[in-house]
């Protein structure tokens, strides 16, 4: 090899590596470096000079080539990105040769079809010009047209599974079969769509990853082929894949435990010993773990030991919370004004499996306090718990003093949250007018919430529902002792619309069902008003008159219809919204009469849920209001 040849090799591969566009590296005759004139100083001192294409061809006292491509401006881009001849010319004319430079240009066209070809062109059109300029003082210059013709598209799909996944679905296994079908119908690359070898690659990847997911953690392809037609421009896409063996529960294995229960992350897995370990369990396992409130930095991982795959081992690896932490708080609501807060959450009280939370809030127009002793969770993520409440809560017309002793038994899961549990309650309510009321029920309650979103903290996309029921017995004053009913929903929907637009509707509704002479305590009847109900009107400040002042109702009815979209596609956390509510509340539904609240707002979605500020009008009090909040009301 000339060391014009070595040359030129040392300067593809240098090209290669740094990039298009960005340098030259040569070594002159007699062993010295070819450095532009404006730069042999630094030149001289470095060794080489890093400069762009124009600048090289505009300081290089030897005149370069001028490569020039005719084609479609996404494939003219790749083949100046990839073609021998474009990086070639990029560097001294004088350092390669003239048979370098006539067997470069004749293997262009060649190398233009194996770059067209992974873009789907089987069949281009090249044709090559080369016109030298060397003897009129100009560059050389080499012309390629390409004419790429039709894009070939996929003729046929042979997608096939050998291994554990065939076996079980021919013996008829609901969940191979379920894997199976599932796998097939997700395939991407549909029968008369076009042919890219980065989609080919993307597919086949993606069709793995989701059968490694499905619990075939060692999966493999057997054999893949894509087989052109050139006379129907066509590709035939053959794909059989190795599924291994199922991966089954077998074993959990800890680390990181140190004052808890193994027996409480056992409980959290939720499934049997024998279910298949797949991607959706391990990370539905993980956010339970997270969810239970006692650890931190939970991982949850599969060993892939294809000869354990009957027994296959689950490792959960974690860190354990504190076990008893103190937080404070300083806020402001509309609905309730400023606030200050303490917080006292116990891990494992007294050494048992159980956690207590206690928490005083006081505020402006609001002041409270909530505790409640909780076992840690048990086979399918049941608690049972004890709690009671003391809440003290001024409205523009009454104050309403109320004291709950709660005990029941939790549920929580990924979508559907359940509550049920016996309560006494007792309730005093004091108007402005000093007009004094009291109530007592004790009553058996359930209450749920299921969710589908495509985020439980920044929803846009999906629905949640939360649905509360109760029966008991109640008595107050100048009542007689009487049955009660109580039902309340709340139907909240998320949808994406267009690209930009986003639309948000809520129904709310309530009713309390007394016979005639009978009362229940004012926290159980229903209010309207605020931030997450009508806005525009100050909170829980419609509902019936009672006493010469605004009271709770026996029944309750409240819409929202809202539209947001972000204010700049650079500023894709911060939105803007419109939003127009009506609702209230009344003795019953035909003496309901909805107050109308429209407005404008703001919206920041902070990573630990939307921070809204809006701006309301009441129709009915003709006054405006401002609301602001934190997070997602279920």
């Amino acid at each position: 090899m000339t060391w014009r040849r070595a040359a030129t090799a040392l300067a593809l591969a240098a090209l290669g590596g740094l990039g298009a566009g960005c340098a030259s590296l040569g070594a002159g005759r007699g062993g010295e470096a070819a450095t532009p004139p404006a730069a042999a100083a630094s030149g001289a001192a470095e060794g080489f000079l890093l400069v762009t294409p124009q600048e090289y061809e505009q300081q290089s006292p030897t005149l370069g080539v001028v490569i020039e491509i005719d084609a479609p401006s996404a494939l003219k881009a790749l083949l100046e990105k990839h073609l021998d001849l474009v990086r070639l010319g990029r560097i001294n004319r004088d350092e390669v040769e003239d048979s370098e430079w006539a067997r470069l240009i004749d293997a262009s066209p060649a190398q233009v079809r194996e770059l067209l070809q992974t873009e789907g062109y089987f069949a281009p059109q090249v044709s090559i010009e080369r016109s030298a300029g060397r003897a009129q003082g100009q560059p050389d210059r080499v012309r390629l047209k390409v004419e790429p013709g039709e894009r070939a598209r996929i003729g046929r799909v042979t997608l096939e599974a050998e291994g554990a996944l065939e076996r079980g679905h021919a013996a008829g296994e609901a969940y191979a079969r379920e894997t199976l079908a599932a796998w097939l119908a997700a395939w991407p690359l549909a029968q008369g769509s076009e042919f890219r070898n980065a989609a080919w690659s993307d597919a086949k990847a993606s069709a793995l990853a989701r059968l490694r997911a499905a619990g075939y953690a060692t999966a493999t392809w057997v054999g893949t082929g894509a087989q052109v037609d050139p006379e129907t421009n066509t590709v035939r896409l053959f794909l059989v894949a190795d599924s291994g063996p199922l991966f089954r529960l077998g074993s959990v294995e800890i680390e990181g435990l140190v004052r808890h229960d193994s027996e409480t992350l056992l409980n959290l897995s939720g499934v049997p010993r024998g279910t298949p370990v797949s991607e959706a369990f391990l990370l539905d396992y993980q956010e339970r773990i997270q969810k239970a409130g006692l650890f931190e930095n939970v991982s949850v991982t599969l060993d892939p030991d294809a000869t354990q795959a009957e027994r296959a081992r689950v490792l959960v690896r974690l860190r354990e919370a504190p076990l008893q932490v103190y937080t404070t708080g300083l806020g402001v609501s509309a609905n309730t004004g400023p606030r200050a807060s303490v917080e006292h959450t116990w891990r494992r009280v007294f050494g048992f499996a159980a956690s207590s939370r206690n928490k005083v809030e006081w505020g402006q127009k609001r002041q409270f306090w909530e505790g409640e002793i909780s076992t840690h969770p048990a086979e399918k993520q049941y608690r049972n718990l004890i709690g009671g409440t003391v809440e003290n809560l001024e409205s523009d017309s009454d104050t309403v003093l109320s004291q709950r002793l709660r005990l029941g038994r939790t549920q929580d899961t990924q979508r559907i949250e359940r509550l049920y549990f016996v309560e006494g309650e007792r309730s005093r309510r004091t108007t402005n007018l000093g007009v004094r009321s009291s109530a007592l029920a004790l009553s058996l309650n359930y209450h749920g919430v299921w969710r589908d979103l495509d985020s439980v903290v920044l929803p846009t996309q999906g629905f949640t529902f939360a649905g509360q029921g109760g029966v008991g017995r109640s008595r107050g004053t100048n009542a007689e002792d009487g049955n009660f009913g109580r039902a309340y929903l709340r139907l909240t929907g998320y949808l994406p619309l267009g690209r930009a637009w986003y639309g948000q509707a809520r129904v709310e509704a309530g009713q309390v069902f007394l016979g005639d002479n009978a009362v229940v305590p004012d926290s159980l009847k229903f209010r309207a008003g605020g931030d997450d109900s009508v806005r525009g009107y100050s909170f829980r400040s419609l509902g019936p008159q009672v006493n010469g002042a605004v009271g709770s109702g026996n029944v309750m009815y409240t819409a929202s219809v809202e539209l947001a979209r972000p204010f700049l596609a650079s500023m894709p956390a911060l939105w803007g919204a419109v939003f127009v509510d009506a609702g209230n509340a009344a003795d019953s539904f035909s003496a309901l009469k909805p107050a109308l609240g429209l407005g404008v707002g703001v919206r920041w979605r902070s990573p630990v849920g939307p921070l809204r500020i809006d701006w309301a009008y009441g129709r009915e009090v003709r006054q405006a209001r401002l609301h602001f909040s934190v997070g997602i009301a279920f």
